[in-house]
């Protein structure tokens, strides 16, 4: 009872943060329109409370939602199931297909993952100290690869999986026209994993943001090497933020 508790009370505070804003509403469709138009396909990848799905839909664009957590998934479907544009998948992703194990924040539903490297090193860092993944499950994993082979290629893939990004890239053999991965500055080596990555999949144009701002940090398109540079010099307050990668 106690635990069903804790997981609707984070639920309810990631739904009033991300959701809960009619400007940030607003702002999120500007941002994605310039990734994003009418009949687009879009994935995204750590769908949490939908505010993406949410914009994207706005937009015009068909969406696959993907979450693995029970209860996230189910917010997703009590939001979202009535509409024919948005497929939910209740799994992770990775490189592979199989099983994984998901290590559960109850409090904090947004940061539970998937990656034992990220709560390592969130374990001592500061202003993580207070988090707590008190729960593991098993869930199924499939790969970028095997949702494009279900529903065709996207335009715009979004990954935000607290530090298994790198992972969720080696899944996708072809490029979207563009896609985001989230960094944290616990984990600097995950994020230029992801940006070798990418360019290995032919993204040569990069950006980024901090934290939610939605405005890019830099004025024109970056290079690999740019914000490779840019990221390595980031203040550890930083925290976190999403890469962009763009073909053209």
């Amino acid at each position: 009872m106690l635990e069903t508790l804790r997981t609707a009370r984070g639920v309810a505070r990631s739904l009033l943060i991300y959701r809960g804003n009619s400007t940030r509403r607003v702002a999120l469709r500007q941002f994605y329109s310039g990734f994003v138009g009418a009949g687009d396909l879009v994935f995204d990848v750590g769908a949490h409370v939908g505010d993406r799905v949410a914009a994207f839909r706005r937009l015009g664009a068909r969406v696959v939602a993907v979450e693995p957590q029970p209860a996230l998934a189910k917010t997703l479907q009590i939001l979202f199931g009535h509409d024919k544009g948005v497929v939910i998948e209740p799994v992770a992703l990775g490189a592979n297909d199989g099983t994984i194990a998901l290590r559960l924040n109850l409090d904090n539903p947004t940061i539970s993952t998937v990656s034992e490297a990220f709560v390592q090193a969130a374990r001592d860092a500061p202003g993580w100290r207070d988090q707590s993944w008190t729960k593991t499950i098993t869930t199924r994993m499939t790969t970028l690869d095997g949702l494009i082979r279900r529903h065709g290629m996207p335009a715009f893939i979004k990954i935000d999986v607290e530090g298994f990004e790198a992972e969720v890239l080696a899944g996708l053999s072809r490029p979207s026209a563009a896609l985001s991965f989230e960094f944290t500055t616990i984990m600097p080596e995950a994020a230029k994993r992801c940006v070798a990555r990418c360019l290995e999949l032919g993204y040569r144009h990069f950006n980024a943001m901090l934290g939610e701002s939605l405005v890019f940090v830099h004025g024109q398109p970056q290079s690999a090497d740019d914000i490779v540079h840019w990221l390595e010099h980031l203040p550890f307050e930083a925290n976190s933020g999403d890469v962009y990668a763009m073909l053209d």
